[in-house]
Protein backbone atom coordinates (compact mmCIF):
# COMPACT_ATOMS: atom_id res chain seq x y z
CA UNK A 1 0.00 0.00 0.00
CA UNK A 2 1.59 3.16 -0.82
CA UNK A 3 1.07 6.01 1.54
CA UNK A 4 1.88 10.05 2.09
CA UNK A 5 3.28 10.67 5.64
CA UNK A 6 2.52 13.99 5.47
CA UNK A 7 -1.41 15.81 6.75
CA UNK A 8 -3.07 17.85 4.00
CA UNK A 9 -5.79 20.12 4.28
CA UNK A 10 -8.51 22.03 2.73
CA UNK A 11 -11.18 24.47 3.61
CA UNK A 12 -14.77 23.13 3.25
CA UNK A 13 -18.30 25.05 3.69
CA UNK A 14 -16.18 27.14 6.11
CA UNK A 15 -14.11 24.79 7.97
CA UNK A 16 -10.63 23.27 7.36
CA UNK A 17 -10.34 19.11 7.43
CA UNK A 18 -7.06 17.88 7.47
CA UNK A 19 -7.03 15.17 4.63
CA UNK A 20 -4.82 12.16 4.71
CA UNK A 21 -4.40 10.28 1.46
CA UNK A 22 -4.23 6.78 3.04
CA UNK A 23 -4.01 4.47 0.23
CA UNK A 24 -3.80 4.46 -3.87
CA UNK A 25 -5.35 0.96 -3.78
CA UNK A 26 -6.61 -0.48 -7.03
CA UNK A 27 -8.97 -3.55 -7.37
CA UNK A 28 -7.37 -6.52 -9.26
CA UNK A 29 -8.38 -6.92 -12.46
CA UNK A 30 -10.81 -9.79 -12.75
CA UNK A 31 -11.10 -12.93 -14.93
CA UNK A 32 -12.54 -12.23 -18.08
CA UNK A 33 -16.13 -12.41 -18.22
CA UNK A 34 -19.11 -10.93 -20.34
CA UNK A 35 -19.61 -8.57 -17.76
CA UNK A 36 -16.73 -6.57 -16.74
CA UNK A 37 -17.15 -3.97 -13.78
CA UNK A 38 -17.36 -0.40 -14.53
CA UNK A 39 -14.49 0.77 -12.83
CA UNK A 40 -11.37 -0.98 -11.17
CA UNK A 41 -9.78 1.34 -8.13
CA UNK A 42 -10.44 3.62 -5.47
CA UNK A 43 -8.98 6.49 -3.35
CA UNK A 44 -9.57 6.59 0.14
CA UNK A 45 -8.96 9.47 2.86
CA UNK A 46 -9.17 9.37 6.57
CA UNK A 47 -9.64 11.95 8.65
CA UNK A 48 -6.36 12.83 11.33
CA UNK A 49 -6.20 15.15 13.98
CA UNK A 50 -4.87 18.45 14.24
CA UNK A 51 -5.09 20.74 11.19
CA UNK A 52 -3.71 23.34 8.88
CA UNK A 53 -4.81 26.30 8.35
CA UNK A 54 -4.52 27.69 4.35
CA UNK A 55 -1.76 26.75 1.87
CA UNK A 56 1.02 28.48 3.53
CA UNK A 57 0.77 26.01 5.91
CA UNK A 58 1.17 23.39 3.84
CA UNK A 59 4.10 25.18 2.03
CA UNK A 60 6.06 24.50 5.08
CA UNK A 61 5.77 20.91 4.80
CA UNK A 62 6.09 20.58 1.10
CA UNK A 63 8.45 21.95 -1.43
CA UNK A 64 5.98 24.31 -3.42
CA UNK A 65 5.77 21.91 -6.19
CA UNK A 66 4.39 19.27 -3.95
CA UNK A 67 2.02 21.30 -2.32
CA UNK A 68 0.67 22.71 -5.74
CA UNK A 69 0.14 19.14 -6.78
CA UNK A 70 -1.79 18.44 -3.03
CA UNK A 71 -4.14 21.17 -3.71
CA UNK A 72 -4.92 20.42 -6.95
CA UNK A 73 -5.74 16.70 -6.56
CA UNK A 74 -7.71 17.22 -3.30
CA UNK A 75 -9.45 20.32 -5.42
CA UNK A 76 -10.48 17.77 -8.35
CA UNK A 77 -11.54 15.24 -6.03
CA UNK A 78 -13.70 16.98 -3.74
CA UNK A 79 -14.42 15.92 -0.09
CA UNK A 80 -17.34 14.98 1.46
CA UNK A 81 -18.91 16.11 4.41
CA UNK A 82 -18.29 14.30 7.12
CA UNK A 83 -21.12 12.50 9.47
CA UNK A 84 -21.18 13.35 12.71
CA UNK A 85 -20.62 9.32 13.73
CA UNK A 86 -17.99 8.84 10.79
CA UNK A 87 -14.51 9.14 11.00
CA UNK A 88 -13.40 8.73 7.73
CA UNK A 89 -14.07 10.56 4.35
CA UNK A 90 -13.94 9.63 0.66
CA UNK A 91 -11.83 11.79 -1.47
CA UNK A 92 -13.90 10.82 -4.62
CA UNK A 93 -14.23 11.57 -8.74
CA UNK A 94 -10.20 11.51 -9.63
CA UNK A 95 -9.91 10.80 -12.82
CA UNK A 96 -6.54 9.51 -14.81
CA UNK A 97 -5.53 13.09 -15.35
CA UNK A 98 -5.90 13.81 -12.12
CA UNK A 99 -3.97 11.03 -10.99
CA UNK A 100 -1.04 12.09 -12.95
CA UNK A 101 -1.14 15.37 -11.56
CA UNK A 102 -0.26 13.50 -8.06
CA UNK A 103 2.75 11.87 -9.42
CA UNK A 104 5.10 14.03 -7.04
CA UNK A 105 3.88 13.29 -3.56
CA UNK A 106 5.30 10.21 -3.69
CA UNK A 107 2.46 8.19 -4.79
CA UNK A 108 3.93 6.08 -7.58
CA UNK A 109 1.20 5.76 -9.99
CA UNK A 110 2.76 4.89 -12.92
CA UNK A 111 2.81 1.17 -12.73
CA UNK A 112 -0.87 1.56 -11.53
CA UNK A 113 -2.52 4.20 -13.94
CA UNK A 114 -3.22 1.29 -15.97
CA UNK A 115 -5.51 -0.59 -14.18
CA UNK A 116 -7.57 2.70 -13.63
CA UNK A 117 -10.56 3.46 -15.96
CA UNK A 118 -11.11 7.09 -17.54
CA UNK A 119 -14.28 8.68 -15.14
CA UNK A 120 -15.07 8.90 -11.18
CA UNK A 121 -13.17 6.23 -8.98
CA UNK A 122 -16.09 4.29 -7.13
CA UNK A 123 -16.83 5.74 -3.50
CA UNK A 124 -15.47 3.38 -0.79
CA UNK A 125 -17.10 2.84 2.59
CA UNK A 126 -16.68 4.29 6.20
CA UNK A 127 -14.51 2.71 8.28
CA UNK A 128 -16.21 2.54 11.92
CA UNK A 129 -18.37 5.21 11.25
CA UNK A 130 -22.45 5.07 10.65
CA UNK A 131 -24.76 6.20 7.65
CA UNK A 132 -28.14 6.30 7.32
CA UNK A 133 -29.42 3.34 4.75
CA UNK A 134 -33.50 4.45 4.36
CA UNK A 135 -35.52 6.72 6.13
CA UNK A 136 -36.35 4.00 9.05
CA UNK A 137 -32.71 2.58 9.32
CA UNK A 138 -28.67 2.81 9.51
CA UNK A 139 -25.70 0.94 9.77
CA UNK A 140 -22.71 1.40 12.04
CA UNK A 141 -19.82 -0.54 10.50
CA UNK A 142 -17.21 -1.65 12.56
CA UNK A 143 -13.52 -3.09 12.07
CA UNK A 144 -11.66 -2.54 9.00
CA UNK A 145 -13.57 -3.41 5.51
CA UNK A 146 -11.70 -6.80 4.23
CA UNK A 147 -10.86 -8.05 7.72
CA UNK A 148 -12.21 -10.77 9.50
CA UNK A 149 -13.63 -8.45 12.33
CA UNK A 150 -15.56 -6.43 9.79
CA UNK A 151 -19.07 -6.07 10.17
CA UNK A 152 -22.41 -3.88 9.65
CA UNK A 153 -24.99 -3.98 12.38
CA UNK A 154 -28.10 -2.02 11.55
CA UNK A 155 -29.73 0.20 13.76
CA UNK A 156 -33.69 1.62 14.04
CA UNK A 157 -34.91 5.25 14.22
CA UNK A 158 -34.31 5.16 17.90
CA UNK A 159 -30.58 4.14 18.11
CA UNK A 160 -31.80 0.36 18.89
CA UNK A 161 -29.39 -2.07 17.04
CA UNK A 162 -31.98 -4.69 15.04
CA UNK A 163 -31.43 -7.53 12.97
CA UNK A 164 -32.08 -7.25 9.46
CA UNK A 165 -32.94 -10.30 9.47
CA UNK A 166 -35.40 -10.50 11.60
CA UNK A 167 -36.57 -7.19 12.28
CA UNK A 168 -36.77 -5.44 8.76
CA UNK A 169 -40.30 -6.53 7.42
CA UNK A 170 -40.75 -8.09 4.50
CA UNK A 171 -43.77 -6.08 3.38
CA UNK A 172 -43.28 -2.20 2.02
CA UNK A 173 -46.60 -2.25 0.82
CA UNK A 174 -48.29 -1.44 -2.19
CA UNK A 175 -46.94 -4.85 -3.53
CA UNK A 176 -43.15 -4.39 -3.07
CA UNK A 177 -40.63 -5.68 -0.53
CA UNK A 178 -38.08 -4.95 1.44
CA UNK A 179 -34.59 -5.74 -0.03
CA UNK A 180 -31.45 -5.64 1.97
CA UNK A 181 -28.26 -5.19 0.16
CA UNK A 182 -25.07 -7.37 1.06
CA UNK A 183 -22.64 -7.24 -2.64
CA UNK A 184 -23.00 -4.27 -4.13
CA UNK A 185 -22.95 -4.69 -8.12
CA UNK A 186 -19.42 -5.12 -9.61
CA UNK A 187 -18.07 -5.96 -6.71
CA UNK A 188 -16.29 -9.84 -5.64
CA UNK A 189 -16.19 -9.47 -1.82
CA UNK A 190 -18.92 -12.69 -0.40
CA UNK A 191 -20.78 -10.65 2.05
CA UNK A 192 -24.04 -11.70 3.86
CA UNK A 193 -25.97 -11.77 6.93
CA UNK A 194 -24.31 -13.57 9.60
CA UNK A 195 -27.46 -15.88 10.51
CA UNK A 196 -25.49 -17.69 13.79
CA UNK A 197 -24.14 -13.94 15.24
CA UNK A 198 -26.11 -12.27 17.62
CA UNK A 199 -27.93 -8.95 15.74
CA UNK A 200 -26.93 -11.18 12.14
CA UNK A 201 -24.92 -8.71 11.18
CA UNK A 202 -23.23 -8.38 7.35
CA UNK A 203 -19.78 -9.89 7.47
CA UNK A 204 -17.82 -10.92 4.28
CA UNK A 205 -17.59 -15.04 4.56
CA UNK A 206 -14.81 -17.29 4.99
CA UNK A 207 -13.83 -20.79 4.47
CA UNK A 208 -11.04 -22.30 6.39
CA UNK A 209 -10.09 -18.73 8.01
CA UNK A 210 -9.49 -16.84 4.82
CA UNK A 211 -11.61 -14.32 3.53
CA UNK A 212 -14.23 -15.42 0.51
CA UNK A 213 -14.27 -13.57 -3.00
CA UNK A 214 -15.97 -14.84 -6.21
CA UNK A 215 -13.51 -14.98 -9.25
CA UNK A 216 -15.14 -12.34 -10.55
CA UNK A 217 -17.31 -9.65 -9.86
CA UNK A 218 -20.93 -10.31 -9.35
CA UNK A 219 -22.86 -7.42 -12.00
CA UNK A 220 -26.09 -6.82 -10.20
CA UNK A 221 -26.96 -5.72 -6.53
CA UNK A 222 -27.12 -8.65 -4.54
CA UNK A 223 -28.68 -9.58 -0.92
CA UNK A 224 -31.50 -11.06 0.99
CA UNK A 225 -35.33 -10.41 1.58
CA UNK A 226 -35.91 -10.32 5.38
CA UNK A 227 -38.17 -12.25 7.17
CA UNK A 228 -37.65 -15.35 4.98
CA UNK A 229 -36.15 -18.76 5.64
CA UNK A 230 -35.58 -21.66 3.37
CA UNK A 231 -36.62 -24.95 5.70
CA UNK A 232 -33.66 -27.43 5.17
CA UNK A 233 -36.54 -30.23 6.57
CA UNK A 234 -38.81 -29.28 3.54
CA UNK A 235 -38.52 -30.58 0.28
CA UNK A 236 -39.87 -29.10 -2.58
CA UNK A 237 -41.35 -30.99 -4.91
CA UNK A 238 -41.61 -28.43 -7.92
CA UNK A 239 -37.58 -28.18 -7.96
CA UNK A 240 -36.30 -32.18 -7.82
CA UNK A 241 -37.25 -32.35 -4.09
CA UNK A 242 -34.60 -30.44 -3.33
CA UNK A 243 -34.47 -29.10 0.49
CA UNK A 244 -33.79 -25.77 1.39
CA UNK A 245 -30.17 -24.08 2.02
CA UNK A 246 -31.32 -22.81 5.76
CA UNK A 247 -30.70 -19.27 5.10
CA UNK A 248 -32.90 -16.20 3.81
CA UNK A 249 -34.00 -15.83 0.02
CA UNK A 250 -31.35 -14.31 -2.11
CA UNK A 251 -32.28 -11.11 -4.43
CA UNK A 252 -30.54 -10.31 -7.63
CA UNK A 253 -31.38 -6.17 -8.08
CA UNK A 254 -30.80 -5.92 -11.56
CA UNK A 255 -31.12 -1.69 -11.32
CA UNK A 256 -28.34 0.74 -12.94
CA UNK A 257 -26.90 2.05 -9.71
CA UNK A 258 -24.92 0.32 -7.62
CA UNK A 259 -26.34 0.16 -4.06
CA UNK A 260 -24.52 0.17 -1.06
CA UNK A 261 -23.65 -2.36 1.47
CA UNK A 262 -26.69 -2.41 4.20
CA UNK A 263 -28.75 0.03 1.62
CA UNK A 264 -32.55 -1.12 2.11
CA UNK A 265 -34.45 -0.55 -1.13
CA UNK A 266 -37.92 -0.78 -2.25
CA UNK A 267 -38.17 -3.39 -5.12
CA UNK A 268 -40.99 -5.84 -6.82
CA UNK A 269 -40.07 -8.91 -7.88
CA UNK A 270 -40.19 -9.95 -11.87
CA UNK A 271 -38.90 -13.57 -11.51
CA UNK A 272 -37.06 -15.97 -9.68
CA UNK A 273 -34.81 -18.95 -10.50
CA UNK A 274 -34.72 -22.13 -8.41
CA UNK A 275 -30.79 -22.42 -8.25
CA UNK A 276 -29.87 -26.40 -6.54
CA UNK A 277 -26.03 -25.91 -5.31
CA UNK A 278 -24.69 -29.23 -3.95
CA UNK A 279 -28.44 -30.72 -3.79
CA UNK A 280 -29.88 -27.81 -1.56
CA UNK A 281 -32.44 -25.47 -2.95
CA UNK A 282 -31.26 -21.82 -3.20
CA UNK A 283 -33.98 -19.30 -4.85
CA UNK A 284 -33.04 -16.36 -6.53
CA UNK A 285 -35.34 -13.82 -6.82
CA UNK A 286 -35.18 -11.13 -9.68
CA UNK A 287 -36.26 -7.81 -8.50
CA UNK A 288 -35.79 -3.88 -9.50
CA UNK A 289 -35.82 -1.30 -7.42
CA UNK A 290 -38.75 0.98 -7.77
CA UNK A 291 -36.20 4.21 -8.16
CA UNK A 292 -34.44 2.73 -10.96
CA UNK A 293 -35.72 4.39 -14.03
CA UNK A 294 -37.15 1.65 -16.05
CA UNK A 295 -39.09 0.26 -13.13
CA UNK A 296 -42.28 1.48 -14.32
CA UNK A 297 -41.34 -1.08 -17.34
CA UNK A 298 -40.67 -3.65 -15.84
CA UNK A 299 -43.30 -6.32 -14.63
CA UNK A 300 -42.59 -9.59 -15.43
CA UNK A 301 -40.13 -11.67 -17.27
CA UNK A 302 -41.32 -10.54 -20.58
CA UNK A 303 -41.04 -6.89 -19.67
CA UNK A 304 -37.26 -7.63 -18.71
CA UNK A 305 -36.71 -9.21 -21.70
CA UNK A 306 -38.06 -6.36 -24.07
CA UNK A 307 -36.10 -3.94 -21.60
CA UNK A 308 -33.34 -5.52 -20.61
CA UNK A 309 -32.29 -8.40 -23.11
CA UNK A 310 -30.25 -11.51 -22.22
CA UNK A 311 -30.19 -10.21 -18.47
CA UNK A 312 -31.79 -13.21 -16.77
CA UNK A 313 -29.90 -15.92 -19.21
CA UNK A 314 -26.75 -13.51 -17.79
CA UNK A 315 -27.68 -13.83 -14.05
CA UNK A 316 -28.78 -17.65 -14.90
CA UNK A 317 -25.49 -18.00 -16.46
CA UNK A 318 -23.76 -16.25 -13.90
CA UNK A 319 -24.57 -17.93 -11.23
CA UNK A 320 -24.23 -21.57 -12.79
CA UNK A 321 -20.92 -21.06 -13.41
CA UNK A 322 -19.15 -19.05 -10.53
CA UNK A 323 -17.84 -22.21 -9.00
CA UNK A 324 -16.27 -23.53 -11.89
CA UNK A 325 -13.06 -21.46 -11.23
CA UNK A 326 -12.47 -23.08 -7.81
CA UNK A 327 -12.87 -26.35 -9.90
CA UNK A 328 -16.26 -27.11 -8.49
CA UNK A 329 -19.22 -28.83 -10.57
CA UNK A 330 -21.66 -26.35 -11.81
CA UNK A 331 -24.79 -25.43 -10.29
CA UNK A 332 -27.96 -26.62 -11.67
CA UNK A 333 -31.33 -25.07 -11.85
CA UNK A 334 -34.69 -26.55 -11.79
CA UNK A 335 -38.12 -25.52 -13.18
CA UNK A 336 -36.61 -26.64 -16.99
CA UNK A 337 -33.63 -24.27 -15.95
CA UNK A 338 -35.95 -21.03 -17.00
CA UNK A 339 -36.69 -18.25 -14.84
CA UNK A 340 -40.29 -18.32 -13.24
CA UNK A 341 -42.32 -15.26 -13.88
CA UNK A 342 -43.28 -13.03 -11.17
CA UNK A 343 -46.51 -15.12 -10.12
CA UNK A 344 -44.34 -17.76 -8.81
CA UNK A 345 -42.17 -15.99 -7.19
CA UNK A 346 -44.43 -14.15 -5.04
CA UNK A 347 -45.62 -17.89 -4.29
CA UNK A 348 -41.68 -18.50 -2.66
CA UNK A 349 -41.91 -14.90 -0.90
CA UNK A 350 -44.68 -15.96 0.67
CA UNK A 351 -43.93 -19.56 1.69
CA UNK A 352 -40.47 -18.81 2.49
CA UNK A 353 -42.04 -16.06 4.97
CA UNK A 354 -44.32 -18.84 6.80
CA UNK A 355 -41.26 -21.02 7.40
CA UNK A 356 -39.64 -17.86 8.86
CA UNK A 357 -42.63 -17.61 10.85
CA UNK A 358 -42.27 -20.57 12.11
CA UNK A 359 -38.88 -20.64 12.67
CA UNK A 360 -38.66 -17.42 15.13
CA UNK A 361 -41.97 -19.20 16.78
CA UNK A 362 -39.56 -22.11 17.60
CA UNK A 363 -42.35 -24.39 15.94
CA UNK A 364 -39.26 -25.67 14.17
CA UNK A 365 -35.97 -26.00 15.60
CA UNK A 366 -33.09 -22.90 14.93
CA UNK A 367 -30.09 -25.38 15.80
CA UNK A 368 -27.56 -22.65 16.01
CA UNK A 369 -29.13 -19.71 14.15
CA UNK A 370 -29.64 -16.63 16.22
CA UNK A 371 -32.96 -15.23 16.24
CA UNK A 372 -32.39 -11.75 17.70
Amino acid sequence: MLKLIKPLARRIHGCTLPIFLASLNPSPPPLSYPHPPSSQGYIKATLVGGFLRSFCDLRRIFSFEVAMAAVRAIVRGGALRLPQCASSVVVKGYQRSALSSTASLCLKVAPLRQSFVQGPIVQTRKYQGCRVVSAEYSVVEEGAAGSLEYRVFFSDKSGKTISPWHDIPLYAGDGLFNFVVEIPKETSAKMEVATEEPNTPIKQDTKKGKLRFYPYNINWNYGLLPQTWEDPSHSNPDVENAFGDNDPVDVVEIGERQAKIGEVLKVKPIAVLAMIDEGELDWKVVAISTDDPKADLINNVADCERHLPGTLTAIRDWFRDYKIPDGKPANKFGLCNKPADKDYALKVIAETNEAWAKLVKRVVPAGELSLV
